[in-house]
């Protein structure tokens, strides 16, 4: 079949990759525009794009996806299908040129999950499983027919970027057996159930502040789900600290307290407040609402991530 691939991140390549490396045709890409990234704002392109020119493909950047010109050229791309993985959000002209319809790979078990940000909260709110769907595109984001679903398990130990690298992977050989069956007619579409849904916000940066009013399990899968990128955050002495990676005390609680017995043996209710911070020569503790939770990797401002051993050899949060 001929297809029209549209993505943008890296999450996207190995779909791009698998689809080159079958018996179909991708007449063309599209992905968005060059812009200024990074520190030296210098101009630079999707890693999409990068790799789509890598492979001698064409590529469409439209500034708008509604544009006159970007419309007729899909047209006369001729396509039977649009795959669509993680990119912008198709107008029904786009979404409606090819014969065989639109698919979008999304990270989740859809109907749960339903934003730009699935593969995060699906960590955040402490999920052990999860997976990703195909679904044909319709007006309304992320509620078309589901195609295929695959469930994916998450670790203990998974954070987003490790999650996202496992789906990154899983996702492509979906997209691939999506295609197989859209081209053999063998698509059984099923509908999504509107009444379970569950949104995934895009993430800000008020989502990323650490509240240390909330249990030590929550703060916990804030910190993973965030992790490495944009990272959870906290402030301090007009300070910013991000967090990348914590523990759960648990049990051990009582360890701590005989560790920290100083700090311990006042009755002052400030010292016991959520957000209240300990110190040793290797390890950080802060209070949460109902325990103490661990800091493993943080990043002072204007400093590199490192271990809270490295970081406590020359600094300190409470001074």
């Amino acid at each position: 079949m001929k297809i029209v691939f549209m993505g943008t991140p890296e999450f996207a390549i190995p779909s791009l990759k698998i689809l080159l490396e079958s018996n179909h045709k991708i007449v063309a890409v599209v992905s968005a525009p060059d812009k200024e990234r990074g520190r030296g704002k210098q101009i630079s392109s999707t890693p999409v794009k990068n790799f789509a020119l890598e492979n001698n493909l064409e590529v469409l950047t439209p500034i708008s996806l509604k544009d006159e010109k970007f419309i007729q050229r899909l047209i006369e791309l001729d396509p039977d299908l649009f795959i669509v993985v993680a990119f912008r959000i198709l107008p029904k002209d786009v979404y409606t040129i090819p014969a065989k319809g639109s698919f979008n790979l999304h990270g989740s078990l859809l109907p749960k999950y339903r934003g730009a940000a699935p593969i995060q909260w699906s960590i955040i709110n402490g999920e052990t499983e999860t997976g990703v769907t195909t679904f044909f595109l319709e007006d309304k984001v992320d509620t078309g027919n589901i195609i295929v679903q695959e469930k994916i398990k998450i670790d203990e130990e998974d954070d987003f970027g490790s999650l996202h690298d496992k789906m990154m992977i899983i996702g492509a050989n979906v997209v691939l057996q999506t295609v197989e069956l859209i081209e053999k007619g063998n698509v059984v579409p099923s509908k999504q159930n509107d009444s379970i849904a569950s949104p995934a916000p895009k993430i800000t940066k008020e989502i990323c502040k650490i509240d240390w009013d909330r249990s030590d399990i929550e703060i916990h899968n804030l910190v993973r789900g965030l992790s490495p990128h944009p990272g959870a955050y906290f402030e301090h002495n007009g300070k910013t600290y991000k967090v990348f990676k914590t523990k759960i005390i648990g049990d051990h609680l009582p360890v701590i307290r005989d560790q920290f017995k100083q700090e311990f043996s006042t009755d002052d209710s400030q010292s016991h407040k959520a957000g209240r911070i300990l110190e040793s020569k290797k390890e950080i503790f802060i209070k949460t609402k109902n325990s103490y939770l661990q800091i493993l990797e943080l990043q002072a401002e204007g400093r590199k991530r490192m271990t809270a051993e490295e970081f406590l050899r020359g600094h300190s949060i409470i001074v």
